[in-house]
């Protein structure tokens, strides 16, 4: 499958911050991804082992995404589908639960056994933090979408890709797929206008609380 490549960011406003803040954000990710990659890699082998336990194949899936300013990038995950099911994502466009051009669905049969639970616990998020010390990614900012997605955005939805894609973002903690589409692109936009070092210090306190009741995880 050809994947739709993204619109120019013609016109799109970015929002000028400090360059010092800047480099704040650099050490922080590099310093938080470093640390937690080491801390979590028993985690992650654990969980390696038992996706290939559940479905055989790699545990590992790597996906095409949208970074800033519109740049294609691989996404690192834990694969918590069947071998080859994603390419039935547009097959199942029409099922999806929630508003806007993302698929959600609370019980999607492409999911293996252990699945549902990486996606409820983010576990399976945790290689995003490979993509981090890359470049790629923020520890915090707005999840990266796809470039189907990212087809189908309008200008104010297109302002989030003026800012490095992050694991964790104020749609993180605030319900995840129970929020609009239209909520969920105004959050990020809210985050972008108010971001600071102290901002990502904030989500990311919030953070793991959001992750362990699960709100809004599928």
């Amino acid at each position: 499958m050809i994947a739709t490549r993204p619109r120019p960011m013609a016109g799109v406003r970015a929002r000028a911050v400090p360059a010092s803040w800047l480099v704040v954000k650099r050490g922080m990710d590099v310093t938080i991804a470093g640390v937690a990659l080491v801390g979590l890699s028993p985690l992650v082998a654990l969980a390696a082992i038992g996706i290939v336990c559940a479905s055989p194949g790699s545990p590992f899936f790597l996906q095409e995404r949208v970074g800033k300013d519109g740049r294609p990038f691989k996404l690192f995950k834990l694969r918590t589908m069947f071998n080859g099911a994603h390419l039935d994502h547009d097959k199942m466009r029409a099922l999806s639960e929630v508003d806007g051009p993302v698929l959600k669905i609370r019980n999607d049969p492409r999911l293996h056994a252990l699945g549902k639970l990486l996606r409820r616990t983010s576990i399976d998020e945790l290689p995003n933090l490979i993509n981090v010390l890359r470049g790629e990614m923020s520890i915090v900012g707005p999840r990266p979408p796809l470039p189907s997605e990212v087809a189908d955005y309008d200008e104010f939805a297109r302002r989030r890709l003026t800012v490095k894609p992050g694991i964790t973002c104020l749609w993180q903690i605030s319900g995840r797929s129970n929020v609009s589409f239209e909520e969920w692109m105004r959050l990020d936009n809210e985050y972008i206008d108010t971001w600071s070092p102290l901002t990502d210090l904030a989500i990311l306190a919030k953070t793991v609380p959001a992750v362990i009741v699960g709100e809004g995880a599928h």
